[in-house]
């Protein structure tokens, strides 16, 4: 096992072994929806760890998040080595021996997530992402893309989202988006109550343990 945990949370399966998935939170923070995504994750037989990136901050509020948000991206080199470090140490800590695991992002988290397949592509089989996009570039990467994406979202534009499936299909990822009727930005996300879609939730759900168990 490695000798240093990197500052976020972990969760384990009651066997003590799985396959390693990486949770980038949005820019809110390590909040509760994130670690309780980690202890399902866990509870479905994944070794999951989430960075805690901002260090302790949480934000409740739209502009908190906002200047959180802010101030990661302006240290973006410095997010980019925190998260590829959260990723090593995953690996190690799963003992994978072909050395890949999943990685999920989360709005913010899912720009640092698509950069992490790029930047390690030795290292992650697989992305997830929610309602949120990132590099135009993914000729380096080995993974297959998921994509769960709100039909009405102010802050990614569907302009954006089709670019994001156009770069990943000339680079010849596969990838498969979903875009769910009715839904805004942070749908998945139970703490944000006006956004919030169960049934949008559920299926999201389902459809990434199915994307995550495949061989």
């Amino acid at each position: 096992m490695p000798a240093n945990q990197p500052d976020g949370y972990l969760a384990v399966p009651p066997t003590g072994e799985g396959r390693g998935v990486l949770v980038l939170h949005a820019w809110w923070g390590l909040n509760d929806t994130i670690k309780n995504l980690c202890n399902r994750l866990a509870d479905s037989g994944f070794v999951a760890f989430a960075p805690d990136l901002y260090h302790g901050k949480v934000a409740n509020t739209i502009p908190g998040a906002e200047a959180l948000g802010k101030a990661l991206d302006a240290n973006y080199l410095q997010a980019k080595a925190e998260v590829a470090a959260a990723a090593t140490f995953l690996v190690e800590r799963t003992g994978q021996t072909d050395g890949y695991i999943t990685v999920i992002g989360f709005s913010l988290g899912a720009y640092y997530a698509l950069d992490l397949s790029v930047a390690h592509p030795e290292n992650i089989r697989s992305v997830v992402i929610f309602y949120g996009t990132g590099p135009e570039d993914f000729t380096k990467s080995k993974a297959a893309y998921l994509g769960h994406f709100a039909e009405n979202d102010e802050y990614e534009p569907q302009a954006n989202v089709d670019g994001l499936e156009e770069a990943l299909k000339k680079a010849g990822r596969s990838v498969t988006f979903y875009t769910y009727s009715g839904t805004g930005h942070w749908f998945f996300e139970p703490d944000r109550p006006q956004a919030y879609n169960e049934e949008a939730a559920n299926l999201a759900w389902e459809r990434t343990l199915d994307f995550l168990r495949r061989p």
